[in-house]
């Protein structure tokens, strides 16, 4: 296969030396982060609005000031890393591709008819279950075709029906394509001629095919896959040519890494070919870091929440290594591609409160988001947010957001928190406590269904906030759960964006397998390994990737009759000892998850092959040089929840917390990218690495 030129850049730049400067960007809903590293072990960071409409305009802005500011030199770039939303928010914002979808004679409609479950089984007027907006039926054509389950041909490709459809879709205005045919999985011939047929009569239109993006078995899983695949490729497509070509003009010659979903990154010239892979970008770099601080701490299991301005993310690290399903959820539609296990909820700084017909306190999903913000921001925000509350109960200074970049106005706040107070029938201060506490009992449901409901107790779990917002709420949530120790990264507020840099070059590629266990031959497990292993080599040396890699294999599983898999790692073991520890394996995974395991007969649905590089490292030292103990810079009175009256926290300065410094709440730690709030009964120190460790105080000290 022959490489372009950006990819040919990427093998030149990644397999050589890495004497420069590393740049992570991340795109959020409300603000864009940036981080940059010299090869001398100097970093910094900075954060600037996020451009709805058109994210690349908060990049250019961003780079402008790392150039202006921090003597960051373009043509010093080595690796310039990025996390999207792109793909996502096209889906979110109905923006995809005018699509159509060609699949064999008598499927047309499988993309509507989905499965018989239903999400809102009691809503009197049920919406639609599945994602029919991404291919309307007029849109959706049939061609003569059929293979059998073995993958033998019933009815040959009609290439002569197939040029009519396609040349009707485009006269219908498609600009793209999604090829699913039955049984393609098993073999991918007729969906490649068709594919080539479409690009020799329409060169311009973006194709997507089943046997490349979800080669595995459930024709509605596989069909929902694929369509979305196909409808966010044109604009993701041209948002990374935008992006390459931008970064061109500035005179950066690093090639442009892209986060992927399961928490690796990749070339973008991969990512243009698999967009699917790149849902929930920017959540799954979150994770990365929150892993990478941790390890340098010396904790191996947390419960990362990632709290910003319109939404909480709340993922899972057991024993170093992130919760990983293979499907996720786009819009509340189930899409089959492998994911970091985040769970997301519409709870952020910016999440509006309000109350509701039944006179009960809401807060979000609807944010305030970055323009106009919330009320206190002063740039037109009249309703009232998480971050007006916070400003009301003493938890963020108005002189010293983000450093004292923005200043906030305290009336504003309390005005906005006055529109909920009234109809509640209480203070702005206790509607303001009420604000917290509703949102808190939000983020601690979405760490429950992301620990408890995965046969993990959380008590065994470190916290690590990240985001913003995610100190402030910290040790009202581990209260909550019963956690005892919290690991605040020196820079939490833009942990995603060093989260990039920690990310190693990885590649996933599975196929369906289909064998009950007792009746599959190891060797027949191996041959199909060995062939994914090489795609998946083939893939790593598209992005430069040479040495220094790992190679991970593992079986989706089930019960013979069961429909949902488990992923289950593949044992080290010999030929004649693999199929009775791989079945041992699964029965210890499937009493975790689900509380018990039968000795029934099992089967292996499809094999997975991923081949990962070296990781970076998120840790980039203390927020700033530390100079002295930590002597408390102020004081100032905080409401709590759970207290019928203010209390005075100590004030402190991350940059003057010193190793070996400890003290207690109540207290507020700032800094110019989040601000920690610390409750009476916790305990503050500096861990290995520099991240602060908050723990409970217990009766033994």
């Amino acid at each position: 296969m022959s490489q372009s030129p950006s990819e040919m850049h990427a093998t030149h730049k990644m397999a050589g030396h890495r004497a420069g400067t590393d740049i992570g960007i991340d795109i959020g809903g409300t603000f864009t982060d940036i981080v940059f590293r010299h090869a001398d072990g100097t970093s910094g960071h900075l954060k600037v609005p996020s451009s709805r409409g058109a994210p690349e305009l908060a990049v250019q802005q961003g780079m402008a000031r790392l150039f202006a500011e921090h003597g960051v030199m373009a043509g010093r770039i080595c690796r310039f890393a990025h996390g999207t939303t792109v793909a996502t928010n096209a889906v979110l914002e109905r923006r995809g591709a005018r699509l159509g979808l060609i699949t064999s004679q008598g499927f047309r409609d499988v993309l509507e008819i989905g499965r018989q479950s239903r999400r809102e089984i009691y809503d009197v007027i049920v919406p639609r279950q599945t994602p029919v907006f991404l291919c309307p039926r007029a849109f959706r054509r049939e061609v003569p075709e059929r293979l059998a389950a073995d993958g033998s041909v019933v009815v040959a490709l009609d290439e002569t029906a197939l040029a009519s459809q396609i040349d009707s879709l485009v006269a219908a205005g498609v600009d793209a394509v999604a090829i699913v045919f039955l049984f393609a999985f098993i073999d991918p011939t007729h969906e490649r001629r068709a594919r080539e047929i479409v690009l020799e009569r329409h060169p311009q239109l973006y194709v997507s095919l089943s046997s490349d993006v979800d080669p595995t078995f459930r024709e509605y899983e596989r069909t929902a896959a694929t369509t979305f695949d196909a409808y966010v490729k044109p604009s993701l497509n041209r948002y990374l040519a935008a992006m390459e070509t931008d970064l061109a003009a500035m005179g950066v010659a690093a090639p442009l890494q892209v986060m992927q979903s399961r928490g690796g990154v990749s070339g973008a010239a991969i990512a243009r070919e698999r967009p699917i892979r790149l849902f929930l970008s920017g959540p799954a770099a979150g994770v990365v870091g929150g892993r990478d601080v941790a390890a340098a701490a010396g904790i191996a299991s947390i419960i990362t929440v990632d709290i910003g301005g319109t939404s909480c993310d709340v993922a899972l690290v057991a024993d170093g290594q992130p919760l990983v399903r293979n499907e996720g959820i786009v819009d509340g539609f189930p899409v089959r591609v492998p994911m970091i296990d985040v769970n997301s909820v519409g709870s952020g700084g910016g999440s509006i409160a309000w109350v509701d017909g039944s006179g009960a306190l809401r807060v979000g999903p609807r944010s305030a988001g970055a323009e106009p913000g919330p009320a206190c921001y002063g740039r037109g925000g009249r309703e009232p947010t998480v971050t007006d509350a916070s400003v009301v109960l003493g938890y963020i200074d108005p002189a010293y957001f983000a450093g004292g970049s923005l200043r906030l106005d305290a009336e504003a706040a309390a005005a906005a928190i006055a529109t909920v107070a009234g109809p509640l029938g209480m203070s702005v201060v206790d509607a303001a406590l009420g604000i917290h506490r509703v949102v808190n009992a939000q983020m601690a449901e979405a760490i429950r269904l992301v620990s408890i409901h995965r046969g993990y107790d959380p008590r065994g779990f470190a916290l690590v906030p990240l985001g913003g917002a995610g100190p402030l709420h910290a040790t009202t949530l581990a209260s909550e759960l019963g956690i005892t120790k919290i690991l605040v990264p020196a820079r939490p507020g833009v942990l995603s964006a060093q989260g990039l840099l920690a990310a190693p070059v990885e590649h996933e590629v599975f196929e369906g397998f289909g064998r009950i266990l007792t009746q599959t031959d190891p060797a027949s497990i191996r041959h199909n390994l060995a062939a994914l292993d090489a795609r998946a080599a083939a893939l790593m040396a598209r992005d430069g990737v040479a040495g220094g890699i790992s190679v991970a294999h593992s079986a989706d599983m089930c019960f013979v009759g069961q429909s949902y898999y488990l992923d289950v790692a593949l044992p080290d073991a010999a030929d004649e000892a693999l199929i009775p520890a791989l079945y041992e394996a699964f029965l210890v995974q499937h009493e975790r998850i689900y509380g018990h395991a039968a000795r029934n007969p099992a089967m292996i649905g499809n094999l997975r092959s991923v081949y990962r590089s070296q990781p970076g490292a998120a840790h980039m030292g203390a927020a700033d040089a530390a100079t002295g103990g930590a002597d408390a810079k102020g004081v100032r009175e905080i409401r709590i929840a759970g207290l019928p009256h203010s209390v005075t926290a100590q004030i402190y300065d991350r940059s003057g917390i010193a190793a070996g410094a400890r003290f207690e709440g109540p207290a507020i730690v700032e800094q110019s990218d989040t601000t920690l709030l610390i409750e009476p009964g916790w305990r503050a120190s500096v861990a290995p690495g520099g991240a602060l460790l908050v723990q409970r105080i217990t009766k033994e000290g």
